[in-house]
């Protein structure tokens, strides 16, 4: 979709990209301008964001982790969400990511299709503007069920303790804001909680998937899940060499 060839007919189908220095536009730190083609240009701009974004060193028993200022799920959300929605045909709109020390905004050229509203797309409704490039990404797996994407930003924030995700139509364009100030610790349910507690009473140097998996009742797949979820939000360090490595282990965090 983004390229050269592409361009010709949709010159505006691109990225841009900027890095703030503090909470307005005034000082420019770094930019860029992606114009490769799909799903490269969502990868090089979540790319620069990573590049630029503050990390917060988790001192653990075991290792040190960096935790990203914003969950990478919530911004991966953001950034597929507007390329694949925006209103290609607006002349001189590019779609536009900006980075501040507060908070991150993703505009894309577009506001929400005739009769969805803000309100119906947090309730998981969605109304596909550009169904070939939803069609392209969902069968790469980019994107999974129509209308899912928000609602993982929103869960993404809550588990980190950040407010939600802000949802706005301003002129022709629709932003998403997530803010970089956590407002509360991490969220932690039942489940995650007799994880970490099995953790932290563990003399065996960590606990294997399976291991977690029957001490919280659910199959390996959904063990998984749960951790990964744990390990993004600071709380678990996942060491190994990826994961298929069978040796994989988990291991608690602490904070100091």
């Amino acid at each position: 979709m983004f390229g050269p060839a592409r361009l010709t007919h949709f010159p505006d189908a691109w990225i841009q990209a900027g890095r703030f220095t503090g909470r307005d536009r005034r000082r420019i730190l770094d930019s860029t301008e992606v114009r490769s083609y799909l799903p490269a240009a969502a990868d090089e701009a979540i790319a620069f964001l990573r590049k630029h974004m503050t990390r917060e060193a988790v001192i653990g028993a075991v290792k040190r982790s960096d935790l990203w200022t914003f969950p990478v799920v919530a911004v991966r959300e953001a950034v597929i969400n507007a390329i694949v929605h925006a209103d290609y045909a607006q002349h001189g709109a590019p779609i536009r990511i900006a980075l501040f020390d507060d908070r991150l905004e993703v505009d894309n050229p577009g506001l929400l299709p005739f009769g969805l509203t803000i309100e119906d797309i947090q309730k998981g409704v969605s109304k596909l503007r550009n169904h070939v490039i939803g069609r392209v990404f969902q069968e790469l797996g980019l994107i999974e069920q129509w209308g899912s994407g928000i609602q993982r930003m929103n869960a993404a924030c809550h588990e980190r303790g950040l407010d939600a995700p802000r949802f706005e139509e301003i002129g022709t364009h629709f932003r998403v804001t997530l803010s970089a100030v956590r407002r509360r610790a991490p969220a932690k349910d039942k489940r995650d909680n007799v994880i970490l507690g099995a953790l932290a009473a563990s003399a065996e140097g960590g606990l294997s998937t399976s291991q977690i998996a029957k001490r919280i009742g659910l199959s390996p797949r959904a063990a998984r899940t749960r951790l990964a979820s744990l390990v993004e939000r600071g709380l678990v360090a996942e060491i190994g060499s990826g994961p298929q490595d069978p040796h994989r282990r988990y291991h608690l965090m602490f904070e100091g």
